[in-house]
């Protein structure tokens, strides 16, 4: 089990250039810790937040909207930009179509870093969630999809089924205006994930209007890459997208 500080928001103050984190679906800060940490201490300001009904009980997330989710890294986005030149997003998963949500609303988004961005789920009945919530609360957990053992992101034991028809609701949003986000984008896929397509980043790739997209294709991670055996490679990557971006940017 992952520990309760990790699964606590984190914030850390630095430089003009700040970063935004956003967590997956049923998932914690815990997730994404390490690499905001590391962000940290490059020198550039941090934000970490727990999305609405996550990192509390399970049945939070059936009683949640994705426009709370929404609404949260919203406010933590203008919040940074209140004190910092310069913002970069990065998201994992449903964090993902969150931050291209933001790109997609505020044209001075500078970057953004997607890991494994989902649109769409592997399971099949996932698309049935809109009349499975009114039959069953939750199924088994999506949770801890990750290569390396002995890695916990502290994700809920069940996924509930109400909270995965707000999840379409978002992707569909989404979707619908990918050509929206221009800014530059780094986006790693992980080559097995067991909880969202491959056909969400071909989507991605295919429908943004970003000129400058680097792609990196992760050989030893599952969903969760960033615990798992590419982190280190997704941070290093990630500190070298956000350096060059922000210079170019600041001139």
């Amino acid at each position: 089990m992952a520990l309760p500080d990790q699964m606590a928001p984190f914030h850390a103050p630095g430089g003009p250039v700040g970063v935004l984190f956003c967590h997956g679906f049923t998932g914690s800060p815990a997730s994404l810790r390490g690499w905001a940490e590391q962000t940290a201490e490059a020198g550039y300001t941090v934000s970490l937040p727990v999305l609405p009904g996550h990192a509390t009980v399970w049945q939070e997330l059936n009683v949640t909207s994705w426009r709370d989710w929404y609404d949260a890294v919203d406010a933590e986005y203008r919040s940074l930009r209140e004190t910092c030149d310069t913002v970069f997003v990065a998201g994992l998963s449903m964090g993902g179509s969150l931050t291209l949500r933001l790109a997609q609303h505020h044209t001075d988004v500078a970057g953004l870093l997607l890991v494994n961005p989902a649109l769409g789920a592997v399971d099949p009945l996932a698309r049935f969630a809109g009349v499975l919530k009114y039959l069953v609360p939750a199924t088994p957990s999506i949770g801890n999809d990750i290569a390396k053992e002995g890695v916990d992101e502290g994700a809920y034991d069940m996924t509930p089924v109400a909270g995965v028809h707000e999840l379409h609701k978002l992707w569909a949003d989404v979707r619908s205006c990918l050509d929206l986000v221009t800014c530059p984008i780094a986006l790693f896929r992980s080559e097995v994930d067991n909880v969202v397509p491959g056909s969400s980043s071909d989507t991605v790739l295919r429908l943004v209007s970003s000129d400058d997209i680097t792609e990196v294709r992760l050989a030893n991670s599952y969903h969760v890459a960033t615990l798992d055996h590419d982190a280190n490679l997704i941070v290093e990557t990630s500190l070298q997208f956000i350096e060059r971006v922000a210079a170019a940017h600041t001139a």
